[in-house]
């Protein structure tokens, strides 16, 4: 392998949020940056003993390119290309726009920069997370708030015409008013608990989160549930509020657990906490260069696809029973956290994936 030429001179392309590789005009790597590290999820010093057409499903379009760069006869060339994630396997596919620009005319190093194309999208999901997340909250609040005052109201009244009624089955009646006052007072006191708590900031270790989230399933879940563990044991540690994060996994675990009933009567339940250290992330138009990526999974039958856009609205719940509010809180106290919060699910795997940016 050939040393990396001058490294200093693309130390640069490690702050992008794009992979981004040097190249020969042979397809011979001088260099890839953090990203593309990050995304072929092997080392830097890996990757170089590979060359970049082995990681993509067609070879052609990219040595054409290259070549056709390197002879001066486009400045610039531009494909759609498929992209493997690893450079053996062709299963894990990624579909990229790649662009192949000459660093020095008449030089012998190309860039090749590759944009993922489900990154725009991706972008822009989590944009109208945002902007769903603030709505949400108004709402919340408002409706909260509206709800609140006439509800004290009718449990007041209730308690004075039980003072005044002697028949035992009268007040049976004003027992049931007052009961359900009581609790839409406390459905109401959810609703608000998240923007009215103040943050507990301290450090926090994600795998002391996940380990309590773990001894409270498998508490509630005794039998017929594995929870698998497969951490990096690398992350540091953050600055953020534990029990909010430890509810927030919490409520995505329970809900996970809940809908493993008919596996877990079989015995063959499986949920994995799996965390891992991603590069160069882009959250709510801002980059970061390193974050946690936290992920939740399951083999159940998924989340029913007529709610699978909507899981994060409030009172949305795919459950009999459910209150509809977990995951709201759970992706409002992920993004209180500067994070996001991500579902991909299909039948036999739900994913959850958190991301939070690290120090």
């Amino acid at each position: 392998m050939s040393p990396r030429p001058e490294p200093s001179r693309y130390d640069a392309f490690d702050m992008l949020a794009t992979m981004v590789a040097v190249v020969r005009p042979d397809g011979g790597l001088l260099f890839v940056n953090a990203m593309f590290e990050n995304v072929a999820g092997i080392s830097r010093r890996t990757l170089m003993r590979t060359r970049l057409g082995d990681w993509f499903v067609d070879q052609h379009p990219l040595a054409e390119t290259l070549a056709a760069v390197a002879r001066n006869e486009i400045a610039t060339g531009r494909f759609d290309g498929v992209m493997k994630r690893a450079p053996v396997s062709a299963h894990e596919q990624l579909p990229v726009h790649v662009i192949v620009t000459q660093i020095d005319q008449g030089g012998d190093a190309v860039v090749v920069e590759l944009l993922e194309i489900e990154q725009q999208t991706r972008q822009d999901r989590e944009e109208r997370a945002l902007g769903q997340v603030q709505a949400n909250k108004e709402l919340i609040r408002n409706l909260a708030h509206e709800i609140k005052n006439p509800l004290g109201g009718i449990r007041g009244a209730a308690q004075l015409l039980a003072m005044e009624i002697n028949s035992r089955e009268l007040s049976e009646y004003t027992n049931v008013i007052i009961h359900e006052a009581d609790r839409l007072q406390a459905l109401v006191d959810r609703l608000l608990a998240p923007h009215r708590k103040p943050h507990v900031v301290s450090d926090v270790n994600i795998h002391e989160v996940c380990e309590r989230v773990r001894s409270l399933i498998l508490a509630e879940f005794p039998r017929g549930l594995t929870v698998h563990r497969d951490y990096d044991i690398s992350i540091p540690d953050f600055r953020g509020d534990r029990e909010q994060l430890i509810q927030a996994v919490l409520n995505i675990a329970h809900n996970a657990a809940q809908a493993l009933a008919e596996r877990i009567a079989a015995g063959d339940a499986l949920l994995v906490l799996r965390t891992r250290v991603v590069r160069q992330v882009t959250i709510g138009k801002r980059r970061f260069r390193l974050a946690l990526e936290l992920h939740i999974e399951d083999n159940g039958p998924g989340v029913p696809e007529d709610i699978r856009d909507r899981i994060f609205y409030p009172l949305v719940s795919g459950r009999d029973g459910g209150s509809g509010l977990g995951l709201t809180l759970a992706q409002t106290f992920v993004q209180q956290h500067q994070g996001t919060i991500e579902c991909d699910s299909t039948p036999g795997q739900t994913v959850f994936r958190i991301v939070i940016p690290l120090p």
